[in-house]
């Protein structure tokens, strides 16, 4: 296995007008009945057609950023054109566990959450490290449900795309999107073009396009430097601790004798296999120049040999990809275009969590887009539109803030050691971790912890 991982930097994409905006949202009710009434066949084979290909708002992405935007602008009654490059089922890098975060987000959806339906439950948090090992179980709260949730990405992204079709967004697969097309006279993106030629319009655009977001880029929004990166290598193998009630995260990454900052784990998936793998961040001096696959193997080794953490029961390629952290990009907004999820870096330094914040701001964006489009004129949609940073950075930016710093602390081996000796052994250290990692805490009635984080996080300036 020489696979290399991709770089952590990927350029490039997509831009539009808002003279549309009135007439297109009074007129996509009628067009998605007549839609219906004329039994549209299926997302796969609408990919290569050519008709209605005018929306009120066109999204670049259907992974979790994407299809949730998707799914609330077509819950509002507006007309969504949804593109995905690839064909479902599809593959993507991840870890496959969903914090209570992330379920909170995908109940306020709506998406069925049944154990019957192959959505597997676990209790909470492992963590291994500094010699210690400890079982917490995720908090009881209000504001979050008491459990997370595993599911590979290959049902996962598929699930939410149909979910945002069910609500009335038009989903076209096989659609790999290459240009922005620009207003002349006011630089704004007013549509998208595709390698097949086609041509999509809309008074607006998201860019749900991950982490490379090649539409981002067409627009000039490149990636900040000064914002943390990781790399994450995962692989899948057969495995009695297929079935594990806890997320297992290993704090303790040697590479010889350099303790390397990031975390390796261990996740069963209920399918008689377990998704393995590791993500490292960049504040490693090494960062860059290690073989990931070749580390993860080495770390594998030194497994217990009963899991079955071997070649010979490896079901998958080692996949790796990068996790742009902490809003890596930026601005949000510009010129009719809005950035959500990966596309926008907002990757939990703390944790390497994406998911979550991929469907609450494809909320928040369809929230403001929805706003924006019952305007009247352009110049109060415009004011409306050039909300969505503010409300991304009150949300998230005083934390995101913290965890920045966080990341470069933990890039410094003798903190990383001292803190995995000292903390994994004390319950009280590491629950109050777990709320501040997880960024678990309740917002009323909270207890003295979940008061603290908040403080913090509200002081702390949202750069």
């Amino acid at each position: 296995m020489t696979e290399q991982v991709p770089p952590a930097g990927t350029p490039d994409l997509a831009p539009q007008d808002q003279n549309l905006a009135s007439e297109s949202a009074r007129q996509a009710p009628a067009r998605r009945q007549a839609a219906r009434r004329a039994d549209v066949p299926a997302a796969q084979d609408r990919a290569a057609a050519p008709a209605a290909q005018d929306a009120d708002v066109i999204v670049v992405g259907a992974g979790p950023a994407g299809s949730s935007v998707a799914y609330y602008l077509a819950s509002a009654g507006l007309d969504v054109l949804l593109l995905e490059k690839t064909h479902f089922p599809r593959e993507k890098v991840c870890g496959d566990g969903l914090t209570p975060r992330a379920v909170k987000a995908l109940t306020a959806m709506g998406v069925p959450l049944a154990e019957s339906d192959g959505w597997l439950r676990n209790k909470g948090l492992r963590i291994i490290g500094g010699g210690g090992r400890i079982e917490l179980d995720w908090p009881d709260m209000s504001s979050y449900p008491g459990y997370g949730l595993v599911r590979a990405r290959t049902d996962f992204d598929q699930i939410l795309a149909r979910h945002a079709e069910k609500a009335g967004a038009r989903l076209l697969e096989g659609v790999t999107v290459t240009t922005p097309i620009l207003d002349e006279a006011t630089g704004r993106i007013t549509g998208v073009s595709a390698r097949d030629g086609s041509q999509f319009r809309a008074p607006m655009v998201v860019a749900a396009d991950g982490n490379s977001s090649r539409l981002s880029v067409a627009m000039g929004l490149h990636k900040r430097d000064d914002r943390p990166l990781g790399v994450a290598v995962r692989t899948y193998y057969k495995s009695p601790r297929h079935d594990d009630d806890y997320l297992e995260a290993w704090l303790d990454l040697w590479d010889g004798d350099q303790l390397l900052p990031g975390y390796g784990w261990i996740f069963g998936m209920g399918d008689g296999t377990s998704n393995v793998g590791l993500g490292l961040l960049n504040t490693s001096s090494g960062f860059g120049e290690i073989d990931y696959r070749a580390f993860l193997r080495r770390w594998l080794a030194a497994m217990p040999a009963e899991w079955g953490f071997t070649e010979e029961n490896r079901t998958a390629p080692v996949r790796g990809a990068a996790l742009p952290m902490g809003f890596n990009r930026t601005p949000h907004y510009t010129s009719g275009l809005l950035l959500v999820g990966d596309a926008g870096g907002m990757v939990n330094p703390f944790n390497g969590e994406g998911i979550a914040y991929a469907l609450e701001s494809g909320e928040t964006a369809a929230s403001v887009i929805t706003q924006a489009l019952a305007r009247p004129t352009a110049a109060s949609r415009e004011r409306v539109l050039e909300t969505y940073p503010q409300q991304l950075k009150d949300a998230y930016g005083g934390y995101y803030t913290l965890g920045r710093v966080f990341v470069e602390l933990i890039g410094k081996p003798s903190f990383m050691q001292f803190a995995t000796k000292h903390g994994v052994k004390r319950p009280w250290v590491m629950r109050f971790t777990m709320k501040l990692l997880g960024n678990l805490t309740e917002t009323h009635h909270g207890d003295a912890v979940d008061r603290l984080l908040n403080a913090v996080s509200k002081m702390t300036p949202a750069a």
